[in-house]
């Protein structure tokens, strides 16, 4: 199929880089406008660039409440009112729960989950007469617990659960509104590469093919699930939380 998107108008947070990157190259492909944002702003005008004049980036702080404020007023003005929002930008910091900082905590939920909570309600506030899609990326950690980023985890745990909370209002409202969740185990990005040995090896492992065994996918294998519930495809899954994880969590793999 084709033009999967067309005639969508999309928020993609996160998007100079990474699954974010590789949800608006696809998007464009498909025949959606795409707004980006990112604070990279040299990379994400790259990208920008890249797609053409179907895209807009603009320089966002998701914790930043008037920074929401900005992005939906300058998607109105250059494309129109958006009806699909992917909640992606995220910080990963290490830190178990003897070893994680109270500036670690605070500032792992300020971003990951605050900033989430933000870019939803003004989606939902925009989007309510005429429809649309909220995908928000939470993580495995969410649903298993990882040991080593316990700040993470509860700010995926929070994601996922608000996820829950907004799909049952939109119901109750009879808005078209659909709010959906995206956990991943591992994704190769420029964000986690520094967490590997061999960051090149590994990038070149994940292109060869699926290892049966392996926890990590590129972000081209999280993008395709994006445009599948950002698309009129998925038009009655509302509420609903997908594993991209090569069955490790059902393996016990921690």
């Amino acid at each position: 199929m084709a033009n999967r998107l067309n005639g969508k108008i999309a928020i993609i947070t996160g998007a100079a880089s990474g699954v974010g990157r590789a949800d608006a190259l696809l998007f464009a492909r498909e025949g959606a406008r795409v707004v980006l944002t990112d604070i990279n702003e040299e990379a994400g005008r790259v990208v920008a660039r890249e797609i053409g004049d179907d895209a807009l980036f603009v320089r966002h702080d998701i914790a930043s409440e008037t920074g929401w404020d900005d992005v939906f007023g300058a998607t109105e003005k250059r494309f129109g009112i958006p009806n699909v929002l992917v909640n992606n930008a995220a910080v990963l910091i290490p830190g178990d729960i003897e070893n994680c900082t109270l500036d670690v905590w605070q500032r792992t939920l300020r971003i990951n989950a605050e900033g989430y909570f933000l870019g939803c309600r003004a989606a939902v506030r925009a989007m309510k007469e005429a429809g649309g899609s909220i995908v928000n990326m939470s993580s495995v950690a969410a649903l298993g617990g990882l040991g080593v980023f316990c700040a993470y985890a509860a700010s995926k745990g929070a994601v996922t659960a608000m996820t829950r909370s907004i799909a049952a209002h939109c119901k109750q409202q009879n808005y078209r509104i659909r709010c959906n969740t995206i956990h991943p185990d591992g994704i190769f990005t420029p964000m986690t590469a520094p967490y590997f040995g061999d960051a090149e090896a590994t990038r070149i492992a994940l292109e060869q093919g699926i290892d049966p065994q392996g926890r990590m996918a590129l972000p081209e294998d999280i993008a395709d699930l994006v445009l599948f519930l950002a698309s009129d495809e998925s038009r009655f899954i509302n509420g609903s939380e997908y594993r991209i994880d090569n069955g490790n969590l059902i393996m016990g793999v921690a």
